[in-house]
This record gives structure tokens, sequence and C-alpha cells, in this order.
């Protein structure tokens, strides 16, 4: 399966809605929108990474749906470790898609930045243009109906359940402070059981499935040349 029939279709229908309504900005070709999904762990962010890199991170405005998790500061530190971080009700879904259409009509975003050792949004945001090409990173981007049907080309990254939670005990203990313990537990506790119920089916959405354990270079390699094309159509 080669890239490009679907999501062009799509980003030619948004744009003549734009140009039908009045809201397209004069001269603003609305962007192409790429979702990367796939379970926690799956290899999602080396795949957007290696991808920013190919495109132009000049090219590409970037999003992340960990960004977009509801600040707990209201709750006591020791309430907010046993919430559900991998239940759709976590994200602030409402937010994420007024950011994805204030930038398909040329606008800045200011995205909040999230601090996932006190589970609270940290006072800096992250100021994001408008570009081309906006990558959408996250494990439950295809699960959320009104977010997934603005997405042109979606991206599911497959990859089996114990290369996933190594990562995840990984990277959670280096970069997020974690105890082994405390990782394990989650993951029995909602990772696993939330993956089986949202993020799991949330495939059958998806246009491409790639594999999360083979290279990815060669899918990179196709979708960055097909990515650039795009951007010169513009």
């Amino acid at each position: 399966m080669t890239f490009g029939w679907s999501a062009l279709r799509l980003h030619s229908l948004s744009r003549k809605v734009l140009e039908a309504t009045g809201n397209r900005e004069k001269s603003f070709v609305p962007p192409l929108i790429l979702g990367v999904s796939g379970g926690s762990g799956s290899g999602k962010t080396t795949f957007c990474d290696k991808l920013l890199d190919l495109v132009g991170r000049d090219q590409v405005a970037y999003l992340r749906q960990d960004d977009y998790y509801r600040d707990l500061s209201y709750l006591p530190l020791e309430e907010r470790t046993t919430c559900n971080f991998d239940h759709p009700d976590a994200i602030e879904f409402p937010l994420l898609c007024t950011h994805l259409d204030l930038l398909s009509v040329g606008h800045q975003v200011a995205v909040p930045q999230y601090d996932f050792k006190t589970y609270t949004r940290n006072q800096i945001q992250r100021i994001v243009s408008p570009r081309p090409i906006v990558v959408l990173e996250g494990i439950l981007i295809f699960s959320d109906t009104i977010l997934e049907s603005k997405i042109h080309h979606k991206i599911f990254i497959e990859t089996a359940e114990d290369i996933r939670f190594h990562r995840r005990l990984r990277r959670d203990v280096k970069d997020r402070g974690r105890s082994p313990e405390s990782v394990t537990q989650q993951y029995r506790e909602t990772v696993l059981p939330m993956h089986e119920q949202f993020v799991e089916p949330s495939k059958e959405r998806s246009d491409r499935v790639v594999s999360g354990e083979a290279p990815f270079e060669p899918v990179l390699l196709e979708l960055s040349s097909y990515l650039r094309q795009t951007i010169r159509r513009s």
C-alpha cells in the first residue's frame, strides 16, 4: 500500500470546504494532517522524530497527545497517582481539536506542557506555528471520533505487548522518576486493559499498519518523499 490517495482526497476536500465557507485566510493552504498512533512503547515517538528529520522540522507542526492531559493540580498528589491516564477521559480532546482547527486556518497555538512527575501542566506553553504538514502523535488519537475525522492519513505502529511493556518501564523509570513497581502496577491495572479496550480497536481505522519491531527506514523514506511532494504542491 502506498501513501497518498486517501490523504490527498481528504486534504483537497478540507481545502475546498474552507474556501467555500470563507474561513480560509488569503494565500494560506490548509495543512495535511498525519496521525501516528499505537500502544504505549510501540515506537511512535521514534517514528515521528525520524520523520520530522527527513521532511524538515521547519515544515512540520508537531502535536503530542501527551501534552493535552488534564491538569490535576486540584487533587492531592496521592490521589493524582491513582487516576487512569490511559482512558480517553484523561485527555482534553476539545482543546486538541481546537488547536488542530486553528493550525488548519493559519493561526499559532499555545500548547500546554505536562509534568508527568506532578501530573500538572506547567506555566510555560509551547508555541506551535502553522506549517504545511501537521504530525499528531498519541495512543488515543484514533479513539476520539471528532479528532479522528480531522486526520487525513492515519498510521498505527503495531508492537508486541512484552516489548511495549519493557520500553515503557525503561522510559518511566529513567525520564519520569517512577519506581519499577509503580510502573508495573499501572501497566497491569490500566495500561493493558485500556489498550485492549481503546487502542487496539482503533487500528482498524488506520490507513496503514507499521511494525514497531522492524526498522522504520523503508516506510519513512516512502512517507517523507510523499510529504515533500505535498509541500511542493502547496
